[in-house]
């Protein structure tokens, strides 16, 4: 199981028809597949997403992504390696998360009123069995309380692969997701315990990726992307604007 903070560095690409035979035959193993409903919360004005911070609920179980650097700090080093990744920080304990997207809107709403600011932690003194903490049982008052609204919902079907051993694939996992709204990407993701070497992952990610085919120079659109574009313009218009996707 991953840590409660860990980096996810992943590269999204198109997927063809033939994409589950090109895994199997570099060496990848299908470690299965299911299907999942995420739901993505917000404030109204978009707090959160305009700080490329994402806030979901998947299949009961809250995550925080937050991105580790800038859009320019991207372009630094390997450019063209590091555009097509993106780099988040993800946060999967309840108390954590809700402390880390109280901090946010602190940042960005100075006019939040000190109830918010102090108001306990939900579940806080729950004790930490594996998951639990993780998994309330309805009690979402907390998202009332910092005006967080559901602004996406979709399911995903997807098929995973790894790669065995401790060659150049070892710690790759490859996604091949399906949306309910009709789109189909493919993801391949590395995830890093926090303040470890970045770098290392982006060079397994573009070797698998070179041994898969895939070329281009510029990122491909994931499922969130596809959904707002489609379902919330304004939404959608206001991340590009603020260089956010």
């Amino acid at each position: 199981l991953q840590s409660t903070m860990s980096v996810e560095v992943e590269r999204k690409f198109v997927c063809d028809a033939d994409i589950q035979k090109q895994l199997e035959e570099i060496g990848a193993v299908c470690i299965g597949q299911k299907q999942f409903q995420d739901k993505y919360f917000d404030t109204p004005d978009f707090l959160l997403t305009l700080r490329d911070v994402w806030l979901r609920c998947r299949q009961g179980c809250w995550e925080l992504k937050c991105t580790t650097v800038t859009k320019a700090e991207d372009r630094v080093g390997e450019p063209q390696k590091a555009e097509l990744c993106s780099r988040y920080q993800e946060i999967t304990n309840l108390s954590q998360i809700q402390l880390k997207v109280r901090e946010f809107m602190k940042e960005g709403n100075g006019e939040q009123k000190t109830a918010n600011q102090t108001h306990p932690v939900v579940h806080q003194d729950t004790p930490k069995t594996e998951g639990a903490e993780n998994c309330p049982t309805g009690n979402e008052s907390w998202l009332m309380e910092l005006n967080l609204v559901c602004f996406a919902e979709f399911t995903t079907q997807r098929c995973s692969f790894t790669f065995g051993g401790e060659g150049d694939e070892s710690g790759v996992r490859v996604d091949l997701d399906q949306a309910d709204f009709g789109y189909c990407v493919g993801e391949i993701e590395v995830l890093v315990p926090k303040g470890e070497d970045i770098q290392s992952a982006l060079r397994k990610i573009e070797k698998t990726a070179q041994r898969l085919g895939l070329s281009g120079d510029q990122r491909v659109q994931g499922k969130m992307d596809v959904y707002l574009q489609r379902y919330s313009p304004e939404h959608y218009a206001k991340l590009l604007s603020a260089s956010i996707l």
